[in-house]
């Protein structure tokens, strides 16, 4: 087991670590493994009690990252990623394993990202429309609320947590996802009609 310590770092720095790790490089993987385990760790409790299942979660999350850090196509933030490896590690171990009301707890997935937007989309879109109504509105955002929405709907994370990953203030992060919304809101009616009169 790798020693465990927290370290200042940026997204930078995890970009670069990740590309490093694609190439092979230990060093730069124990760096990712020091700087993301305690916080997969601890993300991971505040869903599911079961420590056995959660270091076995966050093992299986950090070899994913050792041996498919290639796959990264850089489309969020690395810390996105790989939490959102570790979140699918957790429910995947918990179908296989967990009871129903462990399971229930820690849904944290996709379902409350579509609870949320189904407050926004017109009552017409099924749940099929309202996921590709909700790609084509996140493709549509900055990368930085782009990046604020999935920490806070997909991967479950406080504005709190969203700011130490993105660096940035927690104020900063409350007012992207604020106009992150807002964004989206005022872009419903025509990604509602192409979802009625696709192209």
């Amino acid at each position: 087991m790798l020693p465990q310590a927290r370290d200042a770092s940026s997204p930078d720095d995890d970009a670069a670590d990740l590309a490093a790790t694609a190439r092979g490089e230990r060093a730069a993987f124990e760096r990712l493994y020091r700087r993301h385990q305690p916080r997969l760790t601890a993300f991971l409790l505040r869903r599911c009690p079961r420590v056995d299942l959660v270091d076995d979660a966050v093992n299986k999350t950090l070899w994913a990252v050792w041996t498919h850090a290639g796959r990264f196509r850089g489309e969020s933030l690395v810390s996105t990623w790989i939490t959102g490896i570790a979140q699918r590690c957790l429910l995947k171990l918990l179908r296989d394993t967990g009871t129903p009301q462990e399971q229930s707890e820690a849904g944290f997935n996709e379902a409350q990202a579509l609870q949320w937007a189904s407050a926004e989309a017109p009552a017409a879109l099924d749940q099929q429309e309202l996921r590709d109504w909700l790609d084509k509105g996140l493709a549509l955002l900055s990368s930085e609320q782009r990046q604020c929405l999935e920490l806070a709907y997909f991967n479950g994370l406080s504005c709190q947590e969203i700011a130490l990953q993105m660096a940035c203030a927690e104020g900063t992060v409350k007012a992207r996802l604020f106009h992150a919304r807002m964004r989206l809101r005022s872009l419903m009616p025509g990604l509602a009609g192409e979802a009625k009169n696709p192209t």
